[in-house]
């Protein structure tokens, strides 16, 4: 049997790993400093330039699992495929800034989306979104771990547990120092890394494989299903359901809220819209290799899809293109990875220490120091689950429940001075457990209780229409938007949406939780002042010196704890 994968030697490809985490961890101490400021270290300095928040933002999103999705996407449901995992992830991130700019004018220094909600609610509210992140960042960075082990047993003789620790060692030695700061400057050389090599790779794997003509004669071999660019099938199975998962990783991630706290306020739309089509060329192109595998009769080696790039890159590219392949994938890896590690030090030096350890009275110092032991406990999490391989689609699962059922609390929160504490925790937990009933069918979704679940999902859809409208065309828009797709979706789920068991429990999530929400929303009296929030959310630690475009400022000296 021919091994369907070329192998670089041990040593070539450690001088790969070390040309590029040594490349980055030089990059790191151009803004590292010896007394580190803690606001600098979770967001930089609030006023990042739009060149680099762009390109950290567009670099966060593309992860390791992005163009394997994609192209896994693209051999399963042919010629829409890749559209529909590159598209709706392109459009999420458009869809993040008009309510960023809110969470903005709102909280001008917050650093987690926690701590806004923390000032909008109390505690409970913003420990929910809290835990969620903790979650959702231990898997990603599991993920994103056992993608360096897989790539790394795959192309060198090397171990999956070689592969797994170099990539954890690689990315911890580059954040660990200067946090946020140093993320963002290192997603800039990954993301020009991702761009380049994307531009070379798919061409070249084109043209290697024989060109235009030979995909088109390819069409042939497509069903019915995978040769309509508008097949039923893909929008149902792929399309709508990664749609309604990515909206609620755009509000609910704090890797993303903390760029968006990070960059300059009035440079937040530029910024989300070049990432929107950065992320878009890249993963729909990286897509575009699993359609070609498909045109070309291959089938996945193992019968696993997520072998369909390396194969391709293996059986068309010569070793100098599988080596900036390599490279690839490690950097689309590394840069979501140090996303998290940043991410999850900032939740638990603002969430849990700073709010509700020390309720307010933070030593910068300490905060410091529990950032940094949250990196290395962090890493040696996702590098111990990811030495297992495990199986993580349950937990993947309950994180983007929970993420879906904060969305409409979260964003309503910040417009609807009539939500309480108990509203949002209420819609949260009820959303949870009606989506577990569905997602695990504990109960028949057949006759009435079926169609319950179908009106309840149908809310769900007209939430994610009203709430995309809204943001962009205001209120009235967002309400007539959200009731006529919660009527056509009424109409056209009954006794129909049962069949599709992920989309049905994804749409209950939403619909849940914004029932729940405004139903005790509106049985209380609160009318929340909006201008408390931005006084009780404040910088740790104050520094009369001005930032430069990456947020680097001369070592600060440290203020009073508040």
């Amino acid at each position: 049997m021919v091994e369907p994968y070329y192998q670089f030697t041990t040593t070539t490809t450690l001088l790969l790993l070390l040309a590029f985490y040594g490349g980055t961890f030089l990059m790191s101490l151009l803004v590292r400093h010896k007394n580190e400021n803690v606001d600098g270290y979770m967001v930089s300095s609030g006023q990042v330039g739009f060149g680099i928040s762009a390109a950290s933002m567009t670099a966060t999103w593309i992860w390791a699992a992005s163009f394997y999705a994609a192209a896994s996407s693209a051999y399963t449901y042919g010629l829409s495929g890749a559209m529909h995992y590159g598209f709706w992830g392109a459009l999420m991130i458009l869809f993040i800034y008009p309510f960023g700019q809110r969470f903005r004018k709102l909280a001008p220094n917050a650093h987690t989306l926690g701590e806004l909600m923390h000032a909008r609610h109390g505690s409970s509210s913003q420990l929910i979104l809290a835990l969620s992140n903790v979650l959702g960042s231990s898997i990603s960075l599991m993920v994103n771990f056992t993608a360096a082990g897989a790539v790394v047993s795959i192309l060198s003789p090397l171990s999956f547990v070689h592969g797994v620790l170099i990539a954890g060692i690689g990315t911890l030695a580059y954040t660990f120092w200067s946090g946020f700061r140093a993320s963002i400057l290192t997603d800039v050389a990954q993301l020009i890394a991702l761009m380049g090599v994307a531009v070379i790779i798919i061409p070249w794997v084109m043209f290697s494989a024989g060109g235009p003509e030979v995909m088109v004669q390819g069409l042939e071999r497509l069903t019915a299903e995978q040769a309509d660019f508008f097949s039923r099938t893909a929008i149902l199975e792929q399309g709508a359901p990664f749609f309604v998962a990515v909206l609620a990783y755009a509000i609910g991630n704090q890797t993303i809220a903390q760029r968006l706290f990070a960059v300059r306020q009035d440079l937040i739309k530029p910024t989300f819209l070049t990432a929107t089509l950065g992320y878009g060329a890249v993963v729909i192109g990286l897509g575009m290799i699993g359609l070609m595998a498909l045109l070309l009769g291959v089938q996945p080696d193992g019968g696993d899809l997520n072998n369909i790039i390396p194969q391709m890159a293996s059986t068309y590219l010569p070793p100098f293109m599988i080596g900036l392949f390599f490279l690839l994938v490690v950097a689309s890896l590394s840069s979501t990875a140090d996303a998290d590690l940043t991410a999850l030090s900032a939740i638990m030096m603002t969430d849990v220490y700073a709010k509700n350890i020390v309720k307010g009275r933070a030593d910068p110092q300490k905060m410091l120091l529990i950032g940094r032991l949250t990196m290395i406990v962090a890493t040696m999490v996702g590098l111990i689950l990811a030495s297992f391989a495990l199986d993580i689609l349950v937990m993947l699962v309950f994180v983007g429940a929970l993420w879906g059922t904060v969305v409409f609390p979260v964003i309503a929160s910040c417009y609807w001075p009539r939500v309480t504490n108990r509203a949002f925790t209420w819609a949260v937990l009820g959303g949870m457990l009606l989506f577990t009933t569905v997602r695990f069918e504990l109960l028949p979704m057949v006759g009435v209780v079926g169609f319950g679940f179908e009106m309840i999902a149908a809310v769900g859809a007209g939430v994610v229409a009203g709430l995309m409208s809204f943001g962009f065309f205001g209120r009235t828009v967002g309400l007539a938007v959200g009731l006529i797709a919660t009527l056509v979706s009424a109409w056209y789920f009954a006794g129909f949406l049962g069949d599709y068991t992920v989309l049905l429990a994804s749409l209950v999530a939403y619909g849940a939780s914004t029932i729940i929400c405004v139903a005790l929303s509106l049985m209380s009296q609160e009318h929340f002042d909006f201008d408390l929030i931005a006084q009780r959310v404040r910088r740790f630690q104050a520094t009369d010196a001005q930032p430069d475009e990456t947020g680097a400022v001369p070592a600060p000296q440290p203020s009073p704890a508040e």
